[in-house]
């Protein structure tokens, strides 16, 4: 197979016919090649980039991968012919990369493995497990796509807010309500099949090409719930409405887990499930895990995470910024920012979850807290622009030394802002322009906020820790000469954002386990391994690939103790 890159198309060539974008590739690589159509076998598109770093002269960058008719011989004559030429460099031989699931055992354990938590980490490793003929239980506080639908609809109108079904609890986690971007700086050999198992559970091919894929939040909650009938075709089991609340450990094994159910007519009933190998892909927000955990000794750390706010622009002077006299090009789609800046004082600001024509959502999970995210739907052609505006906070800035500091401050930062908002999960919100000249705002300029639950105008100065807010106010102007506009009078800074990752670590070793408790597996950007929907399903997937290894030397050690009695 061969892979030809830096096949360039003109924006401007293409008329903003978004239609004609396919025919024209393929004819430039035609053109490029020296070849006729009849001369290839296969071909895919397998990326598409945007070169907008010349406003004046935006371009499509694309890379294909082609098998000839001729086989391996003709590959190699093509690749001689070219050698001279400066295309050669943007031509190879590649073996595409096969990602293999594990061996399927030849019958299913008597105690099958216990996943909690049902996002992406969650539910691409009981996805694997269930084809490896494990049978797992995946179990998720929250409901199902439906139902959790409802449930966020409730709370934005009426701010009564269900504290196990919400933006963050629920069937797909946190990205179910997102933008759900795919892109991620990792890499792994399970990307593709986590792709593929996207677009079999309904999100658009077009991921499998586009160099900053998303889903989309109107289309998640379909491919979430197609992914749970996905693993339960393969033989595992799911239970909603079903919270961890203890665990029981044995010489620092685990021997079984403690939920609670909720009944349909609302009982909650007590049930206790043996487990010897449980994983744990319970999220950046499920606090009362880490306490439990806490409880138990289970060995954690403090890591890194971020906290600031949201920052919301008109989408349309973002495009005028990014793609100048090409805004608004249906070939280019909404424009989309990514911006950091390091500052003299040591610390650093950053863009975090840029959604393209999105809204800014209200993300509670706790009583008498506001916490913002970001989301997007897939045509991402809403009015405004939004990002988290982040700056990280250190282990080192949290007072004392318990391993859940980072977590009280997030609590009281959020705490905070509900104050601010007024209470009923009203946020409070203030123009940059007032932000930066550390004085209140009085009411809205051009940029109609979008946070569901409305705004309350004023200050978020006291809701942030003054380094953060410190931080930010020095990185905006910063940020102004990056992204002309980015620091506009006018834009809107909605507060806060706290969970854009986990402010805590659960320890593993090689193997993949809990460091001092044994068939604990620790998972996905809850615990520390992964940030966002593509490096946690990859997570998830690694620790899928351990736990059916440990099942298979489990298998072969009771069989040779089979085989010593005779």
């Amino acid at each position: 197979m061969l892979e030809v890159s830096n096949i360039k198309l003109p924006i401007s060539s293409l008329h903003g016919n978004t239609k004609a974008e396919a025919s024209a590739g393929r004819t430039a690589l035609y053109q490029t090649l020296h070849l006729k159509p009849e001369d290839i076998s296969s071909m895919e598109l397998h990326r598409r980039s945007i070169d907008a770093r010349k406003r004046n002269n935006i371009i499509l960058v694309l890379t294909y991968r082609l098998t000839l008719r001729g086989g391996l011989a003709a590959e190699k004559n093509l690749l001689h012919k070219l050698s001279r030429r400066p295309i050669a460099k943007h031509v190879k031989r590649i073996e595409p990369e096969v990602f293999a699931l594990p061996t399927m055992l030849p019958q299913t354990p008597r105690q099958r493995p216990v996943v909690v938590g049902a996002g992406c980490a969650g539910l691409f490793c009981a996805l694997v497990l269930a084809r490896a003929g494990l049978a797992p239980l995946l179990i998720e506080r929250g409901d199902d796509a439906q139902r959790r639908t409802e449930a966020v609809a409730h709370f934005n109108q009426t701010g009564e807010l269900d504290l196990e079904s919400n933006i963050q609890f629920g069937l797909g986690g946190a990205g179910t309500f997102s933008d759900g971007k795919l892109n991620t700086g990792t890499k792994s050999p399970s990307h593709r099949f986590i792709l593929e198992a996207f677009i079999e559970a309904g999100a658009s091919r077009s991921i499998l090409w586009d160099a900053k894929p998303h889903v989309g939040s109107d289309v998640l909650p379909t491919v979430v719930a197609n992914l749970v009938r996905m693993i339960k075709a393969a033989g595992g089991d799911v239970a909603f409405r079903t919270r961890l609340v203890d665990l029981t450990l044995k010489d620092q094994q685990i021997q079984s887990v403690t939920v609670e159910r909720t009944e349909a007519h609302g009982n909650i009933k007590t049930e206790t499930i043996p487990a010897t190998q449980v994983i744990l892909a319970t999220g950046h927000s499920a606090r009362d895990v880490f306490e439990l955990l806490n409880h138990h000794g289970v060995r954690m750390e403090r890591k890194t995470f971020a906290m600031g706010v949201r920052i919301e622009h008109l989408q349309t002077d973002i495009d005028r910024a990014l793609y100048g006299s090409e805004a608004g090009n249906p070939v280019l789609g909404a424009a989309a920012y990514k911006l950091s800046v390091h500052l003299p004082s040591g610390r650093s600001a950053f863009s975090f979850c840029m959604c393209p024509g999105g809204s800014v959502v209200a993300a509670s999970s706790e009583k008498n807290g506001v916490v913002t995210n970001g989301m997007s739907l897939s045509k991402r052609n809403g009015t405004n622009a939004n990002s988290g505006l982040l700056t990280n906070v250190f282990p080192n800035d949290l007072l004392g030394d318990n391993v859940l500091e980072g977590i009280a401050l997030q609590r009281t930062c959020e705490r905070a802002t509900f104050e601010a908002g007024g209470g009923a999960y009203v946020a409070p919100a203030q123009l940059v322009g007032d932000f930066v000249r550390s004085q209140k705002s009085s009411g809205m300029a051009k940029v109609q906020p979008t946070y569901p639950r409305g705004v309350s105008w004023g200050s978020i100065e006291n809701c942030l820790p003054d380094y953060i807010t410190n931080t930010l106010r020095e990185a905006l102007p910063r940020f102004d000469h990056k992204l002309h506009g980015f620091a506009a009078d006018d834009a809107v800074l909605t507060g806060v954002e706290t969970r854009s990752s986990s402010p805590v670590r659960i320890t593993r070793n090689d193997s993949g386990q809990s460091i001092n408790v044994k068939g604990l597996w620790p998972v996905g950007e809850g615990a520390g391994y992964a940030g966002g929907i593509m490096s946690a399903a990859a997570d998830g997937i690694r620790i899928a690939e351990l736990v059916a290894q440990s099942y298979e030397r489990m298998a072969a050690v009771s069989c040779d103790r089979f085989l010593s009695r005779f």
